[in-house]
């Protein structure tokens, strides 16, 4: 099979690789598409504290099964719940289309116990510590997999993992209705974040300083009434989230917080603009600030992206901008560097011309 393999950070080949054998309690995943983000960017280019090498990228992942592995032990339960056990769902079977969660989990320690299951001390992530989705097939184990509703398409359901990260940005963020909701960066997981934040009841002010990316999420046919864009902010805000890696949009959403406002720090920033980024602590002390973290999704949040998506009232399917071959990787990582379009989508087989609502038939590994 045809993948994309990192040996140092900086650089990658695409390789042909033997198909994954499923171990017990896997499945062999046939991918049908992956969408590609700044992690992955960041991953290639930059290397990241959790990235182990040689390994095969990739953390947005649908696909279909095609081949089960021997019978494994039972499954962490998801949600840290064991009334919630994977294996107490109808088994998986070849030809199920799945979305996979990226992570694998302990149950057992106490950010499991919480439900907070990104958060294990033991936590795997595939693309990172396993092998991801940037691949022909890609084992996962039955434990990380989700059934993607029927009414819902490849292309929208890839989108589940992104919405995932959204979600728990605007959970930890506590976003309700009537609260001023500031969402820095217009880029695919601002506009996520726009419009989940309008589902939950919030006024949303988008600030991006880039007038055809505000043009864009304006024109978008996603974007829905309630929904805000502006250059800068236009008064205070009960929540900011920053879904672009610049100090400086830290800096302004913290200015414009308002009183005991939230801050969700939701996009990471390389090491340097870490350390440029300054903060006043006396604000945060006057002003009743709160500052929070957001750090992937857990489980229950991919549940819920696919409800979500499948229920139609989040729309998705006009945020894909580029569609490219498995082998144009570097291409679409110019694309995310440059923030050129919107999101792209990543073929190993046949890539689409326009939207396909339901994938072919899997062919037989090789």
């Amino acid at each position: 099979m045809q993948a994309v393999v990192i040996h140092e950070v900086g650089a990658f080949e695409l390789e042909d690789l033997p198909v994954p054998e499923p171990g017990p309690g896997e499945a062999l995943i046939r991918v049908s598409v992956t969408g590609l983000c700044r992690t992955d960017l960041k991953i290639v280019r930059h290397g990241h504290r959790d990235l182990t090498l040689p390994r095969v990228p990739g953390e947005e992942v649908v696909g279909e099964v095609v081949a089960l592995g021997p019978a494994g032990p039972r499954p962490a339960p998801p949600l840290g719940r064991a009334d919630r056990a994977a294996s107490d769902e109808r088994p998986f079977a070849p030809g199920d289309r799945v979305y996979v969660y990226p992570g694998v989990w302990c149950g057992e320690c106490p950010s499991c116990r919480r439900c907070a299951e990104n958060l294990c001390r033991q936590m795997r992530i595939m693309g990172f510590h396993r092998d991801g989705g940037f691949a022909e097939y890609v084992a996962a184990p039955l434990q990380s997999l989700i059934r993607v509703p029927e009414r819902l398409g490849d292309e929208e359901a890839v989108f589940a993992e992104p919405l995932s990260c959204c979600l728990n940005a605007l959970e930890l963020g506590r976003v309700g209705e009537g609260d001023v909701l500031g969402v820095w960066g217009a880029g695919p997981a601002g506009t996520l974040l726009s419009r989940a934040g309008a589902l939950r009841g919030a006024d949303v002010v988008v600030v991006e300083p880039h007038a055809g990316r505000r043009e864009r999420l304006r024109t978008a046919p996603g974007t829905r009434a309630g929904v805000a864009v502006h250059p800068e902010p236009t008064g205070p805000v009960d929540v900011a989230v920053v879904a672009v890696g610049d100090p400086r949009a830290y800096e302004a959403a913290i200015a414009a917080l308002a009183p005991r406002g939230r801050l969700v720090v939701f996009s990471g920033l390389l090491p340097a603009d870490d350390a440029a980024l300054r903060v006043s602590l006396s604000a945060v002390h006057y002003r009743e600030h709160t500052f929070v973290g957001a750090y992937g999704c857990s489980f229950r949040h991919g549940t819920a992206a696919l409800e979500l998506l499948g229920s139609g009232r989040l729309r998705v399917d006009d945020l894909i901008s580029h569609r490219l071959p498995l082998a144009a990787l570097d291409e679409g990582l110019d694309l995310v560097a440059r923030r050129a379009g919107m999101k792209v989508h990543l073929y190993p087989g046949a890539v689409p011309r326009s939207h396909s609502p339901r994938p072919s038939r899997p062919r037989s590994p090789r």
